[in-house]
């Protein structure tokens, strides 16, 4: 599979983003083309608005599919990683946690698919480090023998650090997400001991497991994400891996746990 030209169905159907949710019914068992579209937005897919439309042009003018394609075929090859489709699709820029804390682009990613939301404000280097973090993901999942339904707080953060590193290893720190600046090495040490540790096997299914990845109600902002990220870089520092190195690498021996 290649990269979906989604932008021929944005052209026609952009302001009917469930309709273009029934073309992509064939990629979610069983799911009803409203329950896609409610999940795909909470993750950062847009809400149309009035002149929205302009946001398509404007991803099409910066080459965005074509970019994404390069960047795919790249690092296919680096990490020997699944042919996956990738749908991209403007971000939801009046969500303000997309703006802050991912600078304005977002993405989730699946064993078998990936997506993609990106704003017409992002860079192309912007552009590529988003699918460098999303297609880790793919690759971490499709080659760590972990099924994804069994994967506990630990595994979580470990699998977005993995990703935000790949990112530091390919652009460098500048074109790497706002959130993974926002504490010290001393504050993440004591997030990690204090808060995530003792939580480290939650399931996905519980409340709390999101609530700690995300940083929600009275814990640090994005505290899982950021303990995730600063356990991988400590682990890659002493042992000099690369990013293929350490896609089918335990979780728990990156945290050193064992």
């Amino acid at each position: 599979m290649s990269v979906i030209r989604t932008d021929k169905w944005l052209v026609d159907l952009y302001e009917q983003p469930i309709a273009i949710c029934e073309k992509m019914k064939a990629y979610f068992d069983g799911a009803q083309a409203h329950e896609i579209y409610d999940h795909l937005a909470l993750h950062g897919m847009y809400r149309p608005f009035k002149n929205g439309a302009d946001q398509v042009r404007k991803l099409q003018e910066n080459k965005v599919w074509e970019i994404i394609q390069d960047e795919k075929e790249r690092l296919q090859k680096i990490w020997e990683g699944p042919d996956v489709p990738v749908f991209i699709f403007p971000s939801d820029i009046n969500n303000p946690k997309i703006r802050i804390d991912f600078n304005g682009k977002s993405g989730i990613a699946f064993k078998d698919k990936l997506f993609l939301f990106i704003s017409k404000d992002n860079s192309e280097k912007e552009i590529r480090s988003l699918f460098t973090h999303e297609y880790n993901h793919v690759c971490r999942l499709f080659k760590y023998p972990k099924s994804e339904k069994d994967y506990v707080l630990l595994d979580t953060i470990i699998l977005e650090g993995l990703a935000e590193n790949a990112v530091s290893e390919r652009y460098g720190e500048e074109f790497m997400v706002t959130w993974s600046s926002y504490y010290t090495n001393d504050e993440l040490e004591k997030m990690w001991n204090d808060l995530v540790r003792p939580n480290r096997n939650i399931l996905k299914t519980d409340r709390k497991h999101q609530d700690i990845l995300y940083g929600l109600y009275s814990y640090p902002q994005m505290a899982g994400y950021c303990v995730g990220y600063y356990l991988v870089r400590k682990y890659n520092e002493a042992n000099r891996l690369t990013s293929n190195d350490l896609l089918n690498t335990p979780s728990e021996q990156i945290a050193r746990l064992k």
